[in-house]
């Protein structure tokens, strides 16, 4: 049977899944904030109705309370997971409805959190998708498709031995290939730095057109900007038509670097939401993710607290493909 490529995320959307922030012993004085950008960001992807339905997953009882007094709007599911971080753990759905379930091993084996490794399969069943599991460690989060079978990814994360040590480049794309239908894959060399990840390319780059790839644009005294100049090479070597979207710079939490970064926007169906950090190229960057979305709006959120747990919106959001 062919297997089809997940559509692009600026296809439509029946749904979003959302993690929301749960547990008290991770995200410390963060949680309350964390779950107020959560919830903000969730009412922009809704938008009042004219956006898609907005699931939000809590991990227990109280966590699931507090979710809908802050998103009336919103679903909330009950499911234990270890975080938010739904684009790496959730289900990876395919342009046939089908899911694939990768196995995750805490981000090489960083973060070994109850639930992570089975949120998934839950997600996908409760939604009545057929879910196929792909024996190999694979995270959402580190790779971004044009819908097309186009792919773009980090050789950081995805060559990183700490996920997948006995597999090389042509069986990682063999693997790609018979999984996920994807047909080419781009490399990118490095992630941002700091980011725990690995590298995930979402934070990194992003497209944003069948063949059309964002990247960042190095802000003064960027502690990343040699690794764009490598993903600009890399891209326009594969043939990608590349745009550029202002960087957030160097970003600090505690005197310490952190992978703050505006390409881990959201594309939702009235809306695509952009991270920000109160950096000086917040509105330069929401201007130009405006010019790439003509048909919806951009929409800037600050997401200083999720940062502290080492992501942003599209990191914790997964959508669910309409019509398949």
């Amino acid at each position: 049977m062919t297997v089809v490529p997940p559509p692009a995320e600026w296809a439509p959307h029946d749904a979003v899944w959302i993690g929301f922030p749960s547990h008290p012993e991770l995200w410390e004085e963060d949680l309350d904030p964390a779950r107020a950008e959560v919830a903000a960001f969730a009412r922009a992807v809704h938008a009042e109705g004219r956006g898609e339905t907005v699931i939000l997953v809590a991990a227990d009882a109280e966590a699931g309370a507090a979710a809908r007094t802050m998103a009336p709007f919103a679903e909330v599911v009950v499911e234990p997971f270890g975080d938010i971080w739904l684009r790496d753990t959730g289900p990876i759905l395919l342009g046939n409805g089908e899911a694939c379930d990768f196995g995750f091993n805490g981000w090489g084996g960083k973060y070994d959190l109850p639930g992570d490794d089975t949120i998934g399969l839950r997600l996908a069943k409760q939604r009545g998708r057929r879910v196929g599991y792909c024996n190999w460690v694979l995270e959402g989060g580190a790779i971004d498709g044009d819908g097309t079978g186009v792919v773009v990814t980090t050789e950081q994360c995805l060559l990183n031995p700490n996920r997948n040590p006995t597999l090389d480049k042509a069986q990682i794309e063999a693997r790609l290939r018979d999984d996920l239908g994807l047909t080419k894959v781009v490399w990118l060399g490095d992630g941002l730095l700091n980011d725990h990840t690995d590298g995930h390319v979402d934070n990194l780059a992003r497209f944003v057109g069948e063949g059309k790839l964002a990247l960042p644009e190095a802000a003064e005294n960027d502690p990343n900007w040699q690794v764009y100049q490598h993903a600009l090479r890399d891209a326009r070597a594969a043939g990608l038509e590349v745009v550029t979207i202002p960087s957030p710079g160097r970003v600090l939490r505690d005197e310490e670097v952190v992978p703050a970064s505006y390409m881990n926007f959201y594309i939702g169906n009235a809306a695509v939401v952009v991270p920000l950090y109160g950096a000086e190229n917040d509105e330069a960057a929401v201007r130009a993710v405006q010019a790439l979305f003509a048909d919806r709006e951009a929409v800037g959120l600050r997401a200083d607290h999720i940062l502290t747990g080492g992501g942003s919106f599209h990191c914790i959001s997964q959508q669910i493909p309409a019509g398949a």
